[in-house]
């Protein structure tokens, strides 16, 4: 398979993405192609609908070898599933699938047609291979079941953001970076208090979690962003 197009997000490490497309629906990002795929014949009639699939690549768990069982963290990263009861990215083919919603087609003058799309999870840079209608009479099943999933979406923290920290972070990323902490970055596997930092948005946010109460402690400037 060939890479046809690279998203670009605020995201420059693994760390703190959501773990599923489109549990903060505030993230966004560009979806930019490879000069072989910007014929604008391609892009035709995708403005009309709300929603994509994108089938991407984990290019930062590549592996040469996998293991048959994983630990998800929302069991708490002690008890070992099926990699294919998971959505893992340690996997036999490391692939990933999103469904993002679709804000607009916009032709640039250099880089041809950009998709805008928010609900992201995925990295800075991420490969991607290909793009696909979101059809909500087909892909959406709403007696289905989700196993030892269930429930998992209601799974938040309560944040305490200090009003002096919260005031270095642009208006505009504010709600993002609240829901980001929301639903807990850290490893499944960690039940300690030693504090953890995000990056997001040219910021590094850091903080601390007892009794599921995540407080922020410090938030530090980093570079420019891709995304604005």
């Amino acid at each position: 398979m060939e890479i046809i197009a690279r998203i670009y997000t605020d995201f420059p490490e693994k760390f703190g993405i959501p773990r599923q497309s489109g549990l903060v629906p505030e993230l966004k990002g560009r979806i930019v192609f490879e000069k072989k795929y910007r014929n604008p014949d391609a892009f035709r009639g995708l403005e009309d609908f709300s929603h994509i699939w994108v089938i991407w690549q984990f290019s930062e768990a590549i592996r040469e070898d996998w293991s048959p069982t994983v630990k998800p963290p929302r069991l708490g990263g002690n008890k070992r599933m099926g990699v294919f009861a998971t959505r893992s990215p340690f996997r036999p083919n490391p692939i990933g699938l999103s469904s993002l919603r679709l804000e607009k087609v916009e032709m640039d003058k250099s880089d041809g047609p950009v998709l805008y799309v928010s609900g992201i999870d995925m990295m800075d840079g991420t490969p991607i291979y290909d793009i696909k209608p979101y059809l909500s009479y087909t892909d959406c099943h709403k007696n289905a079941t989700n196993g030892f999933a269930g429930g998992i979406k209601d799974y938040e923290l309560e944040v305490d953001f200090p009003e002096d920290l919260l005031e270095k972070v642009p208006v505009n990323h504010r709600k993002s970076i609240v829901s980001i902490l929301c639903q807990d970055p850290r490893p499944g596997y960690i039940d300690d208090n030693r504090e953890f930092g995000v990056t997001f948005a040219d910021y590094n946010i850091r903080f601390v979690v007892r009794d599921n109460v995540l407080k922020v402690t410090k938030v530090e400037e980093k570079g420019e962003g891709h995304y604005e």
